[in-house]
């Protein structure tokens, strides 16, 4: 597969199951728990309704026809400030090291922007070594804790990126 068979765009309602699959096998691969996850997360099976806020948005990863990973924005609960998180970051095995997941931060995060977000967090796992590489490399830094309330307790590395 080359990059021209990849497409990045919003989210359709149609969407909804085949991203849950993606989410679930993705965190499955990985040997991530069930419980404090996007697993269990009621939002994983209504990704497109979740989404559709004037401070949130949701691209999708398509490879002829069918839906094989993504990333969103969303304002970060429980915290007073403009600081959106970068959610639901899954990309099945077939799109990874293609630098599919640096351009689709990238958008995001330039989109983040626009809505006057002025920082990005995210969570993830320790045993996620690629995902935590993409992350530095995209200029994300390491916290000593998490900020907001996510409830993914199961999700021990905390980032933050100033837009």
């Amino acid at each position: 597969m080359t990059n021209q068979d990849f497409i990045i765009r919003e989210i359709h309602a149609k969407d909804n199951k085949q991203m849950a699959i993606v989410i679930r096998e993705v965190l499955s691969e990985m040997g991530a728990p069930k419980e404090g996850t996007a697993y269990e997360d009621s939002a994983t099976d209504k990704m497109f309704e979740n989404f559709m806020k004037p401070t949130s948005f949701y691209y999708v990863l398509e490879c002829h026809s069918k839906v094989v990973g993504g990333a969103g924005i969303a304002r970060l609960d429980n915290f007073e400030s403009k600081t959106c998180e970068l959610q639901k970051m899954y990309f099945l095995p077939m799109a990874r090291g293609k630098g599919l997941g640096s351009k689709l931060i990238n958008i995001c995060l330039e989109r983040a922007k626009k809505i006057n977000y002025t920082h990005c967090y995210l969570e993830t796992m320790p045993n996620m070594n690629a995902a935590k590489a993409l992350y530095k490399k995209s200029g994300f830094i390491n916290l000593d804790k998490p900020i907001g309330n996510t409830g993914h307790y199961s999700c021990k590395v905390w980032m933050l990126k100033k837009l």
